[in-house]
């Protein structure tokens, strides 16, 4: 693998985690009340609210690095892809509000697309998790900690 592969490799990989590295995480920890008070609407618990938000932000920080580095990248991208559909399904419940139109102003229809913007990350991370095809699958059952070596030069 040459330099210039390498590094459109980590560039993939760091776009696949811009959204949470840098901004998510940052997001988090900068206006943590207001993290609590959106996560205690889902909750109904103060203290859920708090270990939610404090999760979050240790799994966004860690797994990214995990994905970045290539440090059981696998095992990371895996549980990314479970808290991208378990914040899908807790914060992005397009089916409860009541304004959903396909034309004009929608507060339904955008938390639609932030459902479905989660869903396809998800669907990015199983691909790093298991790789281009079935075999993939078995390669994580069987070793899920190990890494898919992203930057190992032949």
């Amino acid at each position: 693998m040459n330099s210039v592969s390498i590094v459109l490799m980590v560039g993939a990989r760091c776009v696949l985690v811009l959204l949470f590295l840098p901004f998510s995480a940052l997001d988090k920890v900068i206006n943590f009340r207001q993290a609590i008070a959106q996560a205690s609407q889902a909750t109904h618990a103060s203290w859920l609210a708090t270990t939610f938000i404090i999760a979050g932000v240790f799994v966004e920080i860690v797994m990214s690095l995990g994905i970045v580095t290539g440090i059981a990248d696998r095992a990371a991208a895996f549980i990314m892809a479970g808290y991208c559909v378990v914040t899908a399904l807790l914060w992005k419940q397009f089916w409860k509000i009541p304004d959903f139109r396909l034309k004009g102003t929608s507060h339904g229809r955008d938390t639609f697309w932030d459902f479905l913007k989660n869903v396809a990350l998800a669907g990015g991370f199983l691909m790093l998790t298991f790789g281009p095809n079935a075999a993939g699958v078995k390669t994580f059952i069987e070793h899920p900690l190990s890494s898919t070596q992203p930057y190992h030069v032949s």
